[in-house]
């Protein structure tokens, strides 16, 4: 019994150990996924100077997308407030959340017909859904969406299938 006594105590003491020497624990789940989105949320304006200054930089894949945005919205100018890459799981949410007040969970429902994603999306700001939305996304067909009046403008989501 004193050897069983001894690894408890070691197992004890293991525990107790201060956590930058601890060894990482590797998972070897892997959850499947269903693809890799961007997320952004963008402020849309006509007045210039209601522009926070603050350049993020565009996704490298969207090199025009101000220009696609303002065949969408009418407004003149946009900027990049926050964003943020998530993977879309199979049977799980996701959740893309490019700022702490304004966030979209994804729901995947699984491959689209010739390609891309079904997703059923719910846009939240703090604890209240704004809009609720089943969508496809597809490589080279970004998802705008309208959201709230802001300052004087509005805010949009967009959301990008980077890879699948």
């Amino acid at each position: 019994m004193k050897p069983f006594l001894s690894a408890l105590i070691l197992v004890f003491c293991a525990a107790l150990a201060p956590a930058q020497e601890a060894t990482p624990v590797v998972s070897s789940v892997h959850h499947a996924t269903e693809g890799h989105v961007w997320g952004a949320l963008i402020f849309a304006t006509n007045d210039a100077s209601q522009l926070t200054g603050a350049q993020e930089p565009v996704h490298t894949e969207l090199p025009k997308l101000n220009e696609r945005l303002a065949k969408v919205f009418p407004f003149k100018h946009f900027e990049i407030l926050g964003q943020h890459r998530q993977d879309i799981f199979r049977e799980y949410e996701s959740w893309v959340v490019p700022s702490r007040d304004l966030f979209m969970k994804i729901d995947s429902k699984g491959p689209a017909d010739k390609g891309g994603v079904n997703l059923h999306l719910q846009v939240w700001r703090e604890q209240q859904v704004l809009v609720k939305s089943d969508a496809v996304l597809r490589k080279d067909s970004p998802l705008f969406i309208g959201g709230p009046p802001w300052k004087e403008g509005r805010l949009i989501f967009v959301l990008f299938l980077e890879r699948k």
